[in-house]
């Protein structure tokens, strides 16, 4: 009843107060999210008489009391009481009678409604979606894209917060994540934020004492384990002395997730290619702003890891594929997920707003992630040609979708709106 009335989705003609006075809403006010009247400055007339104040809301009109709005001034001042069914009169503190009227709504919307919130399937208006008009669709996927890199952008903001302003830091930390690839996102987190750029710069001209505190960080290093593999257990002892020299304190091992992970994905892999980045001194941030193209991005995430990582996948697998720290379809996610973010984040902090340009052009320009979301909207009807229309999909189902917030999603929107205007 809340939506239908926020949204004028109802037959104007027949609106009256219980008692027979013709009601014309001119503005129906404003949502309230927090204790109080339902809608404030609401603007109504009321036989000729235009009336300012808050609108209130109810299944059943006896609510009004069952709630102890009769005696709380905060409900003073409303100006109108709407309810589905009218089983009483309804007054103010004072005794005055507060005009009240009954909401009339279409079956088709609850039915329609019920439908979606309550369907079974993950994606409850697929059978809607090739039916709604391109132009619709085109809205609602730009809308859903930049609220999820808006989503993104505050992300970073409270890393921009917490590292005083240092975009090195927020590059870091906001890699690391994404080279969790989603099942060690949270993982590759807690490793950054327990190994920080100043404490890795200390030892940035020895790739091996980088490997050292990344990989001991992460809690994956034993002394009793791999006895005959010497970089471990020169890795071991490296870490052991520099654990003590800065009171550090690991990861737990179990942290780390490989079940179902290819080889060349394991996080070790991933670690060895933080270090490669640390090594000589972190500065991946300042490259991602002065890159002149795409192909200069792909290039500061084309890696060839060297010495005891180009032949395993982790301690205990040798590698036989190429030397690649990421795959092309892996560079792809990370300029998705870590450049294109970090640069509409820098555009919004910093006010240089050529970098939100820059990266709307860069999802424009990549090919749609493959995944099982995106798989789900494309039989439905939906067309995914781009980066930037894959995010808007994921955006919608994961914040939508999943949480069947169909009445706040711009499809859901047209359905039950549709579904409204049919007055039994």
């Amino acid at each position: 009843m809340q939506y239908i009335w926020q949204h004028r989705l109802w037959n104007a003609s027949a609106m009256t107060t219980v008692d027979g006075r013709r009601i014309n809403i001119i503005d129906p006010g404003t949502l309230n999210t927090d204790a109080g009247p339902d809608f404030f400055n609401a603007k109504i007339e009321i036989d000729g008489n235009v009336w300012a104040g808050n609108v209130e809301i109810h299944v059943r009109a006896t609510d009004w009391k069952r709630h102890n709005h009769d005696k709380d001034k905060a409900y003073d001042s409303v100006i109108l009481h709407v309810v589905e069914k009218d089983d009483a009169p309804v007054y103010r503190t004072n005794g005055e009678l507060i005009p009240q009227m009954v909401l009339r709504y279409s079956h088709n919307f609850s039915e329609r409604y019920n439908l979606l919130v309550n369907a079974s399937n993950s994606l409850p208006c697929a059978a809607h979606l090739k039916d709604t008009p391109s132009l619709t669709l085109s809205e609602w996927v730009q809308t859903l894209a930049f609220e999820r890199l808006q989503a993104k952008t505050e992300r970073i903001r409270e890393l921009y917060d917490s590292f005083h302003g240092s975009w090195e830091d927020v590059c870091f930390v906001t890699l690391s994540r994404n080279l969790g690839f989603g099942i060690n996102n949270d993982a590759f987190e807690r490793l950054a934020r327990r190994s920080p750029l100043r404490l890795l710069h200390k030892h940035c001209d020895s790739l091996f004492q980088i490997e050292a505190l990344l990989f001991g960080q992460a809690g994956m290093l034993d002394s009793n384990l791999h006895p005959h593999d010497a970089y471990y257990q020169h890795l071991c002892s490296e870490y052991s002395f520099l654990a003590n020299k800065f009171t550090l304190t690991p990861m737990e091992g179990e942290t780390w997730k490989s079940f179902r992970i290819r080889p060349q994905n394991f996080p070790h892999r991933r670690i060895a290619m933080l270090a490669h980045y640390v090594f000589d001194g972190f500065r991946l941030m300042e490259s991602i702003l002065n890159a002149p193209s795409e192909d200069a991005l792909r290039q500061l995430f084309t890696i060839e890891l060297t010495g005891y990582w180009a032949t395993h996948y982790s301690f205990a697998d040798t590698a036989t594929s190429s030397h690649k720290a990421l795959s092309n379809a892996s560079i792809d996610i990370i300029l998705i997920n870590t450049v294109a973010p970090l640069y509409y984040a820098y555009a919004s902090i910093t006010g240089n707003y050529d970098y939100a340009d820059k990266a709307v052009d860069l999802l424009e320009s990549l090919k749609a992630e493959k995944n099982s979301i995106v798989d789900t909207f494309v039989k439905s009807g939906i067309t995914c040609k781009d980066a930037l229309t894959s995010q808007a999909l994921i955006q919608a189902k994961r914040e939508y979708c999943d949480t069947r917030k169909c009445i706040y999603c711009t499809i859901g929107h047209r359905l039950l709106s549709q579904a409204a205007t049919k007055i039994p």
